[in-house]
């Protein structure tokens, strides 16, 4: 399930504008397309089915929340090549679902067209046209730049974007975390008492308690986060302003895996990151304000995990 999740972000984040064009090539109809009933439903879809423009079919109206876009949400999915006919990937097999950020940019156009306007518990399926779709071949998936492909999502539920919770006062050798009316940190502020030579070094502090599942380190998170300079420097990078961040949590700092493994889903986080389990030690990251040796501050929202 992992493998489309890391060619869809790749397609779009460096591909963006590359599809086909569309044009009246459509040689394949939704209603032709049958899936079969069950936990682990089978897509068939007839050999060089093709459309010239996305289009989607509701099978099942789901009674949840409407999806709306900028909305991050958690989908079963089938993925079918048109022109073979073949299925090349499935999170029904692996029974995790797949988060899906419907934002421009971080997911195929595809996805957005298809899921925006559905609510929570459907089953909806969609042909995705060349443009929409990743924009150039895949080998590893053998997806060819013009092939249409169609998904069958079964829309499970909607990330949270804030987490709620009454936050605990930080201990004296961690910078205070500020926030605004809205409960969104906007900085770290140093205390008197925080000794940069002497505190850091990693660890973790837990600001509002969560109720959801232990995090675990084969886990893909879905966080808001803050980034700043320790021990009351610059913010280098935060997300709130951007959308959530979805990543598996072993291709992050290992500060991070060190400290969220453990912590539940709910909860925001405080971390001390030094540098050699950060960046890396003698590193200072292209273009960033990051220094060589600097220690970094994280809060992070644990906003969902799986």
């Amino acid at each position: 399930m992992r493998r489309i999740l890391l060619v869809s972000a790749a397609a779009v984040l460096l591909l963006s504008g590359c599809g086909s064009s569309d044009s009246d090539t459509s040689t394949g109809n939704l209603d032709d397309v049958k899936v079969s009933k069950g936990s682990s439903p089978d897509v068939t879809v007839a050999k060089g089915f093709s459309v010239d423009k996305t289009s989607s079919k509701v099978l099942t109206d789901g009674t949840g929340e409407k999806v709306v876009g900028g909305d991050t949400v958690k989908v079963n999915y089938v993925a079918v090549n048109g022109r073979t006919g073949k299925q090349f990937d499935s999170s029904f097999t692996t029974d995790e679902p797949y988060t899906v950020s419907l934002t421009d940019g971080k997911i195929l156009p595809g996805f957005i067209k298809g899921l925006e306007g559905r609510t929570i518990g459907s089953r909806v399926l969609v042909a995705m046209s060349p443009s929409d779709g990743f924009g150039q071949a895949q080998k590893q998936l053998d997806v060819k730049k013009d092939d249409t492909l169609v998904f069958l999502f079964d829309v499970v539920s909607k990330v949270p974007t804030s987490i709620e919770g009454k936050a605990r006062s930080t201990p004296k050798n961690y910078p205070k975390l500020e926030v605004d009316d809205k409960n969104i940190p906007t900085a770290f502020v140093k205390k008197s008492t925080t000794d940069p030579k002497k505190d850091a070094v990693e660890s973790s502090f837990v600001v509002i308690d969560g109720t959801g599942p232990e995090v675990t380190a084969d886990q893909t998170v879905t966080v808001q986060y803050l980034g700043q300079i320790y021990p009351g420097g610059t913010t280098f990078d935060e997300s709130y302003s951007k959308g959530v961040f979805t990543r598996p949590l072993s291709s992050l700092y290992k500060c991070w895996g060190d400290e969220l493994v453990g912590k539940k889903v709910g909860s925001r986080v405080v971390i001390v990151c030094p540098a050699a389990v950060g960046q890396g030690e003698g590193v200072a990251p292209e273009g960033s304000v990051i220094k060589v040796g600097d220690t970094l501050l994280f809060s992070v929202d644990l906003l969902d995990a799986s």
